[in-house]
């Protein structure tokens, strides 16, 4: 911790606790402390940490070959090509391998906006697609924004879930639609079916290109391998992160052939973009999403966490609502849920919020039943501390 303070940059709401391993849902700090983690480092570990079947994958890869630039080829990236093809939507066959979230956002920005010669993206208020200049433009909140204006120009936000304004705004000046099917950061906000079609049909009808930033969503957390899959909305472009390889830095943008055809040769490249290990990693994961079902876990186990959390909205007025589709929920508060955060600690549970009153769950969705009840247990004491305190003396 001494080291990290002095000369990590501090950019980061760090928690106190050091984190040694993991196993699953399960992580263990400095003392041997065990957590269940409703983290999932932020999305990622999505089939668990430490899964053996990932760990032989990157050992046996780190040994072949660690890097190799997507100037040549490599059998590892062919493989993870190759799985990815099995899980994303046939239409969307060509992939631009990248390091981030926020990378894969940009590279679909700058594939939509050649594919149509046109510059207006419009946003959604709420969305988060990260911080590089360009997603952040797409990112609604100031907190994020304003130190760093003027940012990229021809970006426009129009209200989550509003028909009306999305018929006004999406015209045949826009380039593209960027949206998130679930709002993560935005607090774990499930768009309306209608409103989602409707921006599908409008972006067709202009030739707008329909962006699908699953970056949290995706990976099978919602229950879907995609959230879009609820809506039976097909997005021109995809973009994909987080946990599709259990933790590894990736970002991907998925296309169709002729509509990522439209970059050519240098114009959209990086360095680190398919290496060979994360390339591996993702194979895997993959692999272990599909074989051990769990997505399917994702739909089982999550109705039963979103059971357990509406259970003590019965019993605790200062929960104000539960949301969320599959392993991607939230519990909105009537009050600031930082100190709950700390006190989950204490009770062995690692949580994240989604805005200051809104508890965010995200566990690798390989969590079990037994896992959902220590959970529930420890918030329902911390709530309930929480609550009588709240009551007029």
């Amino acid at each position: 911790m001494s080291i990290e303070d002095a000369h990590n940059a501090k950019f980061y709401a760090r928690k106190p606790i050091t984190l040694l391993r993991g196993s699953g849902t399960l992580v263990y700090d400095a003392d041997g402390k065990e957590y269940v983690d409703c983290t999932g480092g932020y999305g990622t570990c999505i089939v668990g940490h430490a899964h053996p079947k990932v760990v032989e994958a990157i050992t046996t890869q780190a040994h072949k070959l660690i890097s190799c630039h997507s100037s040549t080829y490599n059998d590892a990236r062919a493989d993870f090509l190759s799985k990815l093809l099995e899980i994303t939507p046939p239409e969307l066959s060509r992939f631009f391998l990248s390091n981030s979230g926020a990378e894969a956002v940009e590279c679909a920005i700058k594939l939509a906006r050649k594919a149509i010669g046109k510059r207006k993206i419009v946003a959604i208020k709420g969305g988060y697609h990260g911080k590089t200049h360009g997603a952040l433009s797409a990112t609604w909140d100031s907190k994020y924004r304003r130190s760093f204006e003027p940012l990229v120009s021809d970006f426009v936000h129009i209200p989550f879930g509003n028909i009306e304004a999305a018929k006004q705004t999406i015209t045949t000046d826009t380039a593209a639609v960027l949206f998130e099917p679930i709002q993560g950061e935005g607090g774990i906000r499930v768009s309306p079916v209608e409103w989602l079609r409707l921006m599908r049909d409008l972006a067709t009808d202009v030739g707008a290109s329909l962006i699908a930033d699953e970056i949290q969503s995706g990976s099978g957390r919602t229950g879907k391998m995609f959230a879009c899959e609820h809506y039976d909305v097909t997005p021109d472009i995809l973009c994909i992160g987080k946990g599709i390889a259990s933790g590894l830095p990736i970002g991907i943008t998925a296309a169709s052939d002729q509509l990522m055809g439209t970059l050519t040769v240098g114009e959209h490249t990086g360095t680190f973009g398919g290496n060979p290990v994360v390339c591996a990693a993702g194979a895997a994961t993959i692999d272990v999403l599909l074989e051990e079902h769990l997505v399917e876990n994702a739909i089982e186990v999550g109705n039963y966490l979103r059971e357990q959390l509406s259970g003590l909205q019965g019993e605790f007025s200062i929960i104000r609502e539960i949301r969320g589709l599959g392993l991607m929920l939230a519990a909105e508060m009537r009050f600031d849920v930082h100190q709950v955060i700390l006190d989950a600690l204490e009770g062995g549970v690692l949580m994240i919020d989604a805005g200051r009153n809104v508890l965010r769950f995200l566990p690798p969705i390989c969590i079990r039943k037994i896992e959902v009840d220590k959970v529930i247990r420890t918030l329902q004491s911390i709530i309930g501390k929480e609550q009588l305190a709240r009551l007029p003396s």
